[in-house]
């Protein structure tokens, strides 16, 4: 696989991913606004749209790459913590605490993941 493909196929996926998080992070503090919901009420469904969306953006990634789908899902997921990080780190001035490492390890574990079913459902490359 070229490595500029591969870059291209991370690039969709991150992309997905970051549609997907801000479209939930947006329809989620409408909700907190407008309903009596807590924030302490809603985490487990933050939590789970974030799954669902690292999910689907390594498998457009794997399917868009065509190969080595562990390595674009692992690359996806690497390139959106790398953009977390700085913003965080940059923009508020603090690190990434235990709590939210062992969230990004699993969130890495769950695109590598959606990278090898993206790549077996699109079908690979297939020499003969």
């Amino acid at each position: 696989m070229r490595s500029k493909h591969a870059l291209s196929a991370m690039g969709s996926g991150m992309i997905t991913i970051v549609t997907i998080v801000l479209a939930t992070s947006v329809l989620l503090s409408l909700i907190l606004r407008f309903t009596s919901v807590s924030q302490n009420g809603i985490a487990p469904v933050v939590i789970t749209a974030t799954v669902i969306a690292f999910f689907i953006g390594g498998f457009i990634s794997g399917g868009k790459g065509g190969e080595r789908g562990w390595m674009l899902g692992l690359g996806t997921a690497v390139m959106y913590m790398l953009l977390l990080f700085l913003i965080q780190y940059l923009g508020y001035r603090s690190t990434m605490d235990t709590e939210q490492m062992i969230f990004h390890a699993g969130y890495l574990g769950v695109c590598t993941l959606g990278g090898i079913i993206g790549v077996n459902v699109r079908g690979g490359s297939r020499t003969q």
